[in-house]
């Protein structure tokens, strides 16, 4: 039965991420795009899968990663979610700078630039912030706060980002991976503050 229910939320998980993928790929918006703006592209539905990915190793959900082992790879899925969201805006501002300028400096006309940059700056943020951890000596709480406020900000970017645009992804499959992510960070921070009251009562 544990076997089963293993195989069933990888493959849960698997499907999250490879339809949209998949849709993406097929889409006919693709035709006559450079390939450097189908990579930017990619790069970012790549991106929104790291984000679903990375409550679910921080809380151990995922069969097989513990919460010690599942926190070590949410760190480089971390790191590696950087370099997404540099891919993604690096790609579109080679294919069209005065629009990523505009987007930077939120006077884009179209709202999903806005709520994308947002995302970026958080993400950028939390990634720093987890780097200098130890330097800034933060107390656990007073990091774990920081850390839950800078993510939430991502999640709720990154998601508004990707509904508000009308591209690629396909409807139903974007909607599907948004509601994971979602539901993945809501249940994450609500057992990782459970359980982070728990211990604070035992000491």
């Amino acid at each position: 039965m544990g076997r089963m229910r293993a195989v069933l939320a990888w493959s849960v998980f698997a499907a999250a991420i490879a339809v949209p993928v998949a849709v993406a790929l097929s889409s006919p918006l693709l035709a006559w795009r450079q390939p450097v703006y189908i990579a930017a592209g990619l790069a970012g539905i790549l991106g929104l899968a790291i984000i679903l990915a990375q409550p679910l190793l921080a809380a151990g959900y995922l069969p097989g990663l513990p919460t010690p082992r599942g926190r070590r790879i949410h760190r480089w899925t971390g790191a590696a979610l950087v370099g997404l969201v540099l891919a993604h805006v690096g790609g579109l501002w080679l294919t069209s700078p005065p629009d990523v300028i505009d987007a930077l400096l939120f006077r884009s006309p179209t709202p999903f630039s806005a709520w994308g940059v947002v995302a970026m700056w958080a993400i950028l943020a939390a990634a720093i912030l987890a780097s200098l951890r130890r330097r800034l000596r933060l107390r656990p709480g007073s990091w774990r706060l920081a850390h839950m406020l800078l993510t939430s900000l991502a999640v709720i970017g990154s998601v508004v980002h990707a509904i508000l645009i009308e591209g690629t992804m396909g409807t139903i499959s974007k909607w599907l991976l948004c509601a994971l992510v979602i539901a993945a960070t809501a249940k994450a921070f609500a057992d990782l503050r459970t359980w982070a009251a728990v211990k604070r009562l035992k000491t």
